[in-house]
């Protein structure tokens, strides 16, 4: 990759949803706004390969995809009507509140996207396409769904929001709880694909999680009083402490068992215990402060032994009634194997195998391999693992999983 191509990257994964603001607050017209931006990419890899990489990219990108827009309005003949959109300041824009709540143009797209008319799934796909620059892929894998669903639903969820005439407006602060559930979750979602790459050569993306932690804050700055934006941030900061002990200096995984804890962000595991505490207090707890919960718990732990497997046990129980997802049936099966044994949770792991949505999720034949592997059912556990490497899209997933194939089977195991 040359310098230039690096540069044209690096502002995508900066400056995407800032340009994008700008663009459609010109167009009213997400496509439209869209395709402006990404020719408006296109250009700048042959400008700034002649004429050098702008001081400033972003107000470079913003410029350039801005003249698209105007462009495309006049071919359509409607530029009289648009103009005063190109003139006047953000502030003075008819469609926004005269003191808009949020100042961040990520977290305003987000909010933006996560519009009521469309249904929960389709807000989060399109904002964490649109928004994060998630690909389809990815965003696919995430929702369980295969990549041809998701990019009709996202292009539905376009379509929807065209017919409705729905305005580009940030919405009035007494309409943002109604959208608060969705911009969680794609958070989550955005930070999830930065802490274990969906496919690739690396087993994160430290850049696109920072990016996530960076809009959970700047929610909680936004609604501190929302006990589900502070576990969110807790769950993000729990995890993200771990970031720097998760693979080698080579690239290999490396279990939660084998994670140097010493070099954990100790820091951030206790701004997320705080957090967590807030989060719990008032009533029964959301899905989010559930699972900041349970990784506080491992975050706390002095060491893998020491790690409370009966309360994260418990958790699960609560967060499966909050949120009765399969994957979170899954995840459950891993505590229960720590507290009642392998042989239990692969009983449990087997019934989940009959759930259609976890027919192409590589930690279900993991998790099994692994738990056949304790029970010292080795010939089972290989064809597990072996099943797992053919749905891992990550190259540190897939490696770990090779080897713990070639391992063998544990000593003192059944062949």
């Amino acid at each position: 990759m040359t310098s230039v191509q690096q540069a044209v990257a690096d502002a995508h994964r900066r400056e995407w949803a800032t340009v994008l603001a700008a663009t459609v607050r010109v167009t009213r017209d997400l496509d439209l706004a869209e395709e402006c931006v990404q020719d408006a990419y296109a250009d700048a890899l042959d400008a700034w390969t002649r004429g050098g990489v702008p001081a400033r990219p972003g107000a470079w990108l913003t410029t350039a995809s801005r003249h698209n827009a105007l462009d495309a309005l006049r071919r359509a003949r409607t530029l009289r009507s648009k103009l005063h959109l190109l003139v006047e300041p953000a502030a003075a824009d008819p469609d926004l509140p005269a003191g808009p709540v949020v100042h961040d143009d990520r977290l305003r797209l987000i909010f933006l996207c996560c519009h009521p008319a469309l249904d929960t799934k389709a807000q989060v796909a399109l904002t964490l396409r649109l928004v994060c620059g998630v690909t389809t892929p990815d965003i696919a894998k995430a929702f369980l769904v295969s990549e041809t669903t998701m990019a009709a639903r996202i292009t539905r969820a376009k379509k929807t929001i065209a017919a409705a005439r729905i305005p580009f407006r940030m919405p009035a602060p007494g309409e943002l709880p109604d959208r608060l559930d969705a911009a969680l979750t794609t958070i989550h979602l955005l930070f999830t694909t930065g802490h274990t790459a969906p496919a690739g050569p690396a087993l994160t993306k430290d850049d696109i999680a920072t990016r996530a932690l960076d809009l959970a804050r700047l929610l909680r700055d936004l609604m501190p009083d929302e006990r589900e934006v502070r576990g969110l941030l807790a769950l993000l900061l729990a995890n993200h402490a771990r970031r720097a002990t998760r693979t080698t200096a080579g690239g290999r995984l490396l279990p939660l068992e084998e994670q140097d804890r010493s070099a954990w962000d100790r820091e951030a595991i206790a701004e997320a215990h705080d957090l967590v505490l807030g989060a719990l207090r008032g009533g029964d707890p959301g899905r989010f402060a559930v699972q900041a919960a349970i990784a506080a718990l491992h975050a706390t732990a002095p060491t893998y032994g020491d790690t409370d497997w009966d309360q994260i046990l418990v958790l699960y129980d609560e967060l499966l009634r909050a949120w009765p997802s399969p994957v979170v049936a899954l995840n459950r099966a891993v505590a229960v194997a720590m507290v009642s044994g392998p042989a239990t949770a692969l009983a449990e792991v087997e019934a989940l195998e009959h759930d259609p949505r976890l027919a192409g999720y590589r930690y279900l034949p993991a998790i099994k391999a692994d738990l056949l592997r304790r029970l010292g059912r080795w010939a089972d556990a290989a064809a597990a693992y072996e099943r797992a490497i053919t749905l891992a899209d990550n190259n540190a997933e897939r490696a770990f999983l090779a080897a713990r194939l070639a391992s063998g089977p544990e000593p003192g195991g059944a062949g």
